[in-house]
């Protein structure tokens, strides 16, 4: 029987992509100035969190220097700050920052996770790196046996996941936006916690800590 721990095993060792390989691969090289002392990971990002989650977060792609760097999901950037601190806030998370592997993170009633797990140039994957990664994520979730509720972040995220549990018709992607599913799971959407989004205003801790709490409401009595 497979487990998610044989799912991120192939996550970590994946090159199945050769455009992302020498991307992380070049960016844990080169380093940015503020981590030049530090190993990067730039390998392949596995997901994080709890096998017995109901809530499911899913992502776009690691951050060059953030998850590409650490080797956990949203850690070591801004956008893994903005995230950690609303799912301590909401009871997922046992304490609000997320710096490295071993800083003592632990989610209980979560799993996060992303449809590309390398970090792509600019941040922007193609569609055949898409494609060639949506396998694991797939497969992730068909293993997450208590999961009630999968809470994509950004438009990116929705389409893949949307087109892995068969969503039709698809409503348009906007914060807040539920969609029932046939199994009686429901699919939810965020605005993405990216800079982009949390200096400008698009993203509040408020809208965060919203949707976080309608996702506590839709799973039950856990």
């Amino acid at each position: 029987m497979e487990r998610l721990e044989d799912v991120e095993a192939e996550v970590v060792d994946c090159r199945r992509c050769p455009r992302l390989v020498a991307w992380r691969e070049q960016v844990g090289r080169e380093r940015r100035a503020a981590f030049r002392d530090e190993t990067y990971w730039a390998r392949p990002v596995p997901a994080f969190g709890d096998p017995d989650a109901h809530l499911a977060i899913v992502g776009l792609a690691p951050a060059a220097h953030g998850a590409n760097r650490t080797g956990r999901m949203f850690t070591g950037d801004r956008s893994g700050d903005f995230l950690y601190a609303a799912l301590h806030r909401a009871g997922y998370a046992n304490q609000p920052t997320s710096e490295h592997l071993d800083d003592g993170l632990v989610l209980t009633g979560a799993w996060i996770t992303a449809p590309v797990r390398c970090a792509p140039p600019a941040n922007k994957p193609t569609p055949a790196e898409r494609d060639a990664c949506r396998p694991y994520l797939e497969r992730e979730l068909a293993l997450l046996r208590s999961l009630r509720v999968v809470m994509v972040l950004g438009s990116f995220g929705y389409q893949v996941v949307a087109g892995i549990l068969g969503v039709k018709p698809r409503p348009k992607f906007g914060h807040g936006v539920e969609v029932p599913l046939d199994d009686g799971r429901t699919l939810i959407c965020s605005y993405h916690v990216s800079q982009q989004n949390t200096f400008t205003g698009t993203l509040t801790p408020d809208m965060l800590d919203a949707v976080l709490r309608r996702a506590r409401e839709l799973a039950g009595p856990t």
